[in-house]
């Protein structure tokens, strides 16, 4: 897991669009650029992300899912003495709130990754938590598939929602059924007694038929992932470049890099010039460490909410429950947030310090 500050976008770039949503997203998000929203974000963020690296790990006991995790911590490093001053009062904030986020100086920073021997002379200084794992969360989601599947959960795979069916007004209002096109391209209705929304940065067009009016909005984000051909020169503690706000991490063999925010609409496709970038700051960090001429790119949409807070809790109808706005933090919140929303489904009291959400009330 890794963690990034509320009121923050990774590299973004933005091209102004005709679209309502994009303005309003950006207006809010400048809002929450104020300290005191930061830190009341940060507060939020950091309480699910502990309440989910617990969970994970006990699941990770009990399931034996393999999904290269690592757990030798997570680095930032700074090669701007501007950047790296003004992380200070961040890694202070987070370490008075329980996460050992430690400043170190660039000799401590080579120590503990050894790959970067390279770049020393670049580097100014960094801040470490130890504390922190990183792992491959498509392996992760895949094998926690295949042991709910065993368990008696039936997935329907490539199967598009259409719409949710509604009866009742006011605090009687509840969902009947989803509407779906099934594998076979069948319209079917699927019925429940709950339903939870987490469809990233698509919940907002699906739920805003029924008056649900979420704040979020796709940040596209890239990923590169190269052989490793030298695991000596290839990092092994996660590390985050601040200056390019890029993450890169070892899974196994392989390393990924990933960073960048488009707020550009809904497309996925692959901006060249974006993917030449993740390569080339790849190379110049690690050139010994990867067949670099041997990419898998891929691109996401970050369903981002301007306090990167996400929505989890329930809305106005009795049955249906968000679980949704993770925004660069999905893999970070995900088992904490999962299991905070089973809990409220089921009528309990999640064991979490968070302003769930409670659009009904």
């Amino acid at each position: 897991m890794r963690r990034c500050c509320a009121g923050e976008l990774p590299d973004a770039f933005v091209n102004s669009r005709a679209e309502w949503l994009q303005w309003q997203w950006g207006m809010r998000f400048l809002r929450e650029c104020s300290p005191a929203r930061t830190a009341n974000n940060i507060r939020q963020c950091m309480a699910m992300a502990d309440f989910s690296r617990s969970t994970l790990q006990a699941v990770r006991a009990e399931t034996g899912i393999e999904y290269d995790c690592l757990t030798r911590g997570i680095m930032h490093f700074y090669t701007d003495q501007q950047d790296f001053e003004s992380s200070q009062a961040g890694a202070k904030l987070m370490t008075s709130l329980g996460c050992p986020r430690n400043s170190i100086d660039a000799s401590e920073v080579v120590r503990l990754e050894p790959a970067l021997a390279g770049i020393r002379d670049k580097i100014v200084g960094g801040d470490f938590t130890p504390s922190d794992e990183s792992g491959d969360s498509r392996a992760f989601t895949v094998g926690l598939a295949d042991k709910a599947a065993d368990k008696g959960v039936d997935f329907r795979f490539n199967t598009s929602a259409t719409r949710l069916l509604t009866t009742g007004a006011g605090a009687s209002a509840k969902i009947t059924g989803v509407e779906v096109i099934n594998s076979n391209g069948q319209h079917e209705v699927l019925s429940a007694d709950a339903f939870v929304v987490t469809m990233g940065s698509f919940a907002t067009p699906f739920l805003k038929p029924l008056g649900i009016n979420l704040m979020i909005y796709p940040a596209k984000g890239y990923s590169a992932t190269y052989p490793v051909k030298n695991p000596d020169a290839a990092p092994y503690i996660s590390l985050i470049d601040a200056g390019y706000k890029l993450v890169f991490s070892r899974l196994g063999n392989r390393l990924r890099v990933g960073g960048t925010a488009e707020l550009n609409g809904y497309g996925r496709e692959l901006n060249t010039v974006r993917c030449e970038a993740l390569t080339r700051r790849a190379r110049e960090l690690f050139p010994d460490a990867c067949d670099y001429d041997q990419p898998n790119f891929w691109t996401g949409l970050r369903p981002m909410t301007p306090s990167n807070v996400p929505y989890i809790g329930k809305t106005k109808f009795g049955n249906l429950f968000l679980n949704t706005g993770h925004g660069t933090l999905g893999w970070t919140m995900g088992c904490g947030s999962g299991r905070a929303i089973a809990d409220i489904v089921s009528g309990r009291k999640p064991e979490v310090n968070f302003a769930f959400t409670g659009m009904g009330k």
